[in-house]
């Protein structure tokens, strides 16, 4: 049932903001700016990071910190005792961008308003956790970002506005990310100004459209050179800057970053070192050369391929991905 309170959205709602990584940070700074009410900003409990491991705050934590807003950080967001707790501040509104848990009704039912979630997709596709690695892995020419109310389903809530944004050629998801990332200030900003105007309607999802895009894992990111280029170009892209696509040269794993496909045609031997022209190392694949801009080995930096095959001996005609014989 629509929850009439959204007919007369308020101009400043009391807001209730959940998000965890870097992406989501632009849209809780576009709100600081445009001076709306914070109650409290919800984010992921501190976890390790890095080589280090060391216990670091989110992203999100850190900027609203920074602002001298309150920071909740429970480890479920739906439990009994959360609910209750963001229940006592009374919000108007839920903000959801990245925020990494799967709320439940308990939590959605209780904003006056509604949950608004900013999602990095044209919804109904891509729905889940990793839209823009799919989008990029898919080779897709467009997506977006998507503004919904939010319900028990997986992204799934009636669409009020999208923004399509076009895929760049060779654009990693790192790239995408960030200037989606960039465009979702302006973009919630603009969400709530049409609902407070009344001039966004609400549009149900066609579940028979809808696309998902779960988690990327490590066991995916294995390069197959005995695909077209394509596909082992959009697989490192997708899978750049985290986990890294890679391969195997003696034994040792080698991350490849940065790719772009320099022949679509021209069939070689799937894996097989081609040279290293314009500071670029080219390797086949079953149809097509695939040129890599970067690598990086266990325990070293990413490197420009001109600087890491100074160190690291990828002479024509060894292979990735397979036992090492040298084809002249």
């Amino acid at each position: 049932m629509e929850n009439l309170t959204r007919k007369n959205f308020p101009n400043r709602p009391q807001i209730i903001f959940m998000g965890t990584p870097g992406f989501a940070v632009p849209g809780l700074k576009a709100l600081v700016e445009q001076g709306h009410d914070i109650l409290a900003v919800v984010t992921q409990p501190d976890r390790p990071k890095g080589r280090g491991r060391k216990i670091v705050p989110s992203a999100v934590k850190t900027f609203a910190r920074a602002c001298e807003i309150e920071v909740l950080q429970p480890k479920y967001a739906s439990s009994p005792e959360f609910c209750e707790m963001i229940r006592n501040k009374g919000p108007d509104l839920l903000i959801v961008v990245a925020f990494g848990q799967i709320l439940k009704k308990a939590l959605l039912e209780i904003p006056r308003v509604g949950a608004l979630n900013i999602h990095a997709s044209l919804l109904p596709k891509y729905r889940g956790a990793a839209p823009i690695q799919w989008a990029i892995l898919n080779r897709e020419s467009k997506t977006g970002l998507t503004a919904m109310w939010m319900d028990e389903g997986l992204d799934s809530g009636p669409i009020l506005l999208q923004e399509e944004v076009s895929i760049l050629p060779d654009e990693t998801a790192g790239q995408l990310h960030d200037r989606l990332s960039a465009l979702a200030g302006v973009f919630l900003i603009r969400t709530l100004d049409g609902l407070a105007e009344n001039q966004l309607k609400e549009t149900p999802q066609d579940p028979a459209a809808a696309t998902f895009a779960p988690k990327i894992d490590r066991g995916m990111a294995s390069i197959k050179w005995d695909q077209p280029a394509e596909a082992v170009s959009a697989l490192i892209r997708a899978l750049d800057p985290w986990p890294g696509a890679f391969s195997t040269f003696k034994g040792k794993e080698i991350k490849l970053f940065s790719s772009r496909v320099a022949d679509k045609g021209r069939i070689g031997l799937p894996g097989r070192v081609l040279g290293r022209e314009k500071g670029l190392l080219e390797v086949a694949t079953s149809e097509g050369v695939v040129e890599i801009g970067e690598l990086q080995i266990p325990g070293k930096k990413r490197l420009p391929a001109r600087e890491f095959l100074k160190g690291f001996s990828l002479e024509k005609g060894t292979f990735l991905g397979k036992p090492n014989e040298r084809v002249a």
